[in-house]
């Protein structure tokens, strides 16, 4: 009774080769599963989410961010779907309630020269493939969006590029335009279709000027002037913010902009010109960069009325009068 015991026992456990059958099943399984919804979703994603992944496409800066931003979430979605995948089909197929196998590798995963060779080495495909696509994409747009400083060392193929000069200040952004006379307004206007230079500065503290649905960001540093490029592409508003903690009111240091066609923008920016003249008569010289001691907001950096910006308004802070005797 208790041999024939043994042998039906014996005989209801597995072979070795039908448990490696077993786990090579569920392997196989995975592997097809993932490989499935990879193939189907990547192309899902990249067709109905890539057109609206931020910044959009209204310059050539931000569609470049748009398609990076794509590549990367599309090499990433492959990835996330494999750690799902396995820990769905774990909590399905392997929970303790079905009797299913201990999910752990066991021996047979110790020291597995495949797995380690074939992890090593997708991993650093997908590193390097990165890198250089990364790199490829900042340099070859001439001019990524960002800050480049005064001398940047990619500049666009235009030889057509409208200046705008952003002055950031507590707790605001102004707006000067050379070519237009230097007039200088709150409000920013750019055509459409023309490759922009951004000279972006400060007259206080650090402050950031990010035009998000432009893709571009400079920061705005005091007698620094940060040199940022995109080439306009559609029509629209964008919105203006300060991305740099500068002070109590950082959050309300916002307006916004707008692309407008070139005709448009030759009309508003004669008549801006024609009706800020006298204003702009008052204002300094133009220049890229400007000493900010202008009624006293140097807070005693700058010597007072050196070099003085206008010989009609006084710079600098004014020293108190003596209050008379008797």
């Amino acid at each position: 009774m208790s041999e024939g015991s043994d042998i039906s026992s014996a005989g209801s456990q597995p072979a070795d080769g039908d448990a490696e059958q077993t786990e090579t099943h569920h392997w196989w399984r995975l592997i097809a599963v993932w490989v499935v919804a990879s193939a189907i979703l990547d192309p899902l994603f990249y067709v109905l989410a890539g057109p609206h992944i931020p910044p959009g496409r209204m310059t050539d800066t931000a569609g470049g961010a748009q398609f990076d931003f794509n590549v990367l979430l599309a090499i990433a979605l492959p990835v996330l779907l494999g750690v799902w995948i396995f820990m769905i089909y774990a909590i399905v197929i392997w929970r303790a309630s079905r009797g299913g196998p201990d999910p752990v590798g066991g021996p047979a995963a110790r020291g597995n020269t495949s797995i380690q060779v074939g992890w090593i080495l997708t991993t650093t495909v997908i590193v390097l493939f990165l890198a250089g696509f990364g790199t490829y994409e900042l340099v070859q747009p001439g001019g990524a969006g960002g800050g480049q400083g005064p001398s940047p060392i990619w500049t666009p193929t235009s030889h057509t590029v409208l200046p705008v000069q952003v002055i950031g200040q507590q707790w605001k952004f102004t707006y000067r335009y050379p070519t237009y006379g230097g007039f200088e307004t709150t409000e920013l206007v750019i055509p459409d279709h023309t490759t922009i230079a951004f000279h972006v500065t400060s007259l206080d503290v650090i402050h950031s000027f990010w035009a998000y649905q432009l893709g571009v960001k400079a920061d705005a540093n005091p007698a620094q002037d940060n040199v940022a490029y995109t080439t306009t592409a559609q029509l629209g508003s964008f919105t203006v913010r300060c991305s740099e903690l500068c002070g109590i009111w950082h959050g309300a240091m916002y307006n916004s902009g707008s692309v407008v066609s070139p005709t448009a923008f030759q009309a508003w920016a004669t008549a801006t010109q024609e009706s800020l003249q006298a204003n702009t008569k008052l204002l300094p010289p133009f220049s890229y960069t400007y000493i900010p001691d202008a009624n006293g907001a140097d807070g005693g950096l700058y010597p007072d009325n050196v070099d003085p910006y206008s010989k009609i308004q006084t710079y600098g802070a004014t020293p108190a009068k003596p209050t008379p005797k008797g």
